[in-house]
């Protein structure tokens, strides 16, 4: 049996199964004699002596397993890498999200555990003293001497360290960073040709024509004169809302400057011919104002429900999508999606977290676990 053999807590880390193309599921065998690569079956084919070009059933075999102990009695190799997952993910010291994560064992059992293993061990703490002496006399090797009344060292054109610091600001200390490191990413499996643009701008053109025309029929039009009629009277009411209430929103906000502001932003919004954003509401304690998306790169991807929802929690509509893009794999990964997973995704404050959760569970993008 080999006790040491190679695992992973995700079995499709491994390779599958060659009698079934399975997952590979402690414990399963290993040829001793085929290879490499190796060869691996599950117990199911093992029992029923599956054989596949070179390999026989009587050739001698090994068992891959890691329920054994290592480091504690009562915790088994397989945990000993589980727990170092979950510290990984979950951060050190959310030790509750570190037992959800493993569930085998407690927050206490795994706090303890890791504490006195893997910080408090004076071999573990030796060893990575000496990997940290070996990395930094390797550095002190091939880095270049600077001292602090001396000009910042400039490498030679060409060179590997010169390629290695592009971006460098010497002055500074320190390097340019992109705005947006994923603004490619919706690109990056399109393939363009030469009459591309004009098949996606007749495509625009028949979805826009098509949601007016529905917005007709949903209002009882059935002929175009009745729909001219329509439009114009649509327009016409829009403008008289708008006047109605301008003069309710000048006294309701005059007194407070910062409000103010908002409301002359939004005037000109509405004389440039863009959507007006929103006013604050000015009862209670003040919230922040809702975020102006014109000319944020994403918001021509929004619908009306989502621009509202990145206006009202103030969050950029390239990070929206992202967050989005997220929580949807990792639903359908899963079969369903809880709020605490959600909040692990999602490096962001928890309150603005729990809106995009609901928001997305409410349009029926998610659904929960």
């Amino acid at each position: 049996m080999d006790r040491l053999g190679s695992f992973s807590s995700d079995p499709s880390d491994k390779p599958p199964c060659r009698g079934c193309s399975s997952y590979l599921m402690e414990p399963y065998i290993k040829c001793a004699e085929c290879g490499p690569p190796p060869f691996f079956l599950c117990l199911q084919c093992f029992t029923r002596g599956f054989e596949y070009k070179k390999h026989e059933s009587d050739h001698t075999y090994e068992i891959m397993t890691s329920d054994f102990p290592v480091l504690d009695p009562s915790w088994t190799a397989q945990e000993e890498m589980a727990l170092l997952e979950a510290v990984m993910d979950c951060g050190f010291g959310n030790w509750q999200d570190v037992a959800n994560q493993m569930c085998t064992k407690t927050k206490e059992e795994c706090e303890k555990h890791y504490m006195k293993h893997f910080i408090n061990n004076p071999l573990f703490a030796s060893t990575l003293l000496n990997l940290k002496q070996t990395e930094e006399a390797k550095t002190a090797d091939t880095a270049i001497p600077f001292h602090s009344l001396d000009d910042p060292p400039r490498p030679t054109f060409d060179s590997m360290l010169s390629r290695d610091m592009a971006g460098y600001m010497p002055a500074r200390a320190d390097f340019i960073e992109e705005f947006d490191n994923y603004a490619e990413w919706d690109l990056r499996d399109i393939d363009f040709v030469e009459d591309d643009s004009d098949i996606l701008h007749v495509e625009f053109e028949l979805r826009r024509e098509i949601k007016r025309l529905q917005e007709y029929r949903t209002a009882g039009i059935t002929n175009f004169y009745s729909a001219r009629t329509y439009d114009h009277l649509k327009k016409t009411r829009e403008e008289e809302r708008l006047k109605r209430t301008m003069l309710s929103e000048v006294l309701q906000y005059i007194q407070d400057s910062s409000a103010c502001q908002q409301w002359l932003r939004r005037q000109a919004d509405i004389d440039s011919g863009l959507s007006p954003v929103p006013l604050a509401s000015n009862s209670g304690r003040r919230s922040a104002p809702p975020l102006n998306l014109t000319g944020l790169p994403g918001t021509e991807k929004l619908n009306e429900k989502e621009k509202e929802l990145c206006q009202m929690v103030r969050l950029v509509p390239g990070a929206y999508l992202e967050y989005k893009s997220a929580l949807l794999n990792e639903c359908n990964k899963q079969g369903g999606l809880r709020l605490a997973q959600a909040r692990t995704l999602i490096k962001i404050d928890v309150n603005k977290t729990r809106k995009i959760y609901d928001f997305l569970i409410r349009e029926g993008y998610i659904t929960k676990a």
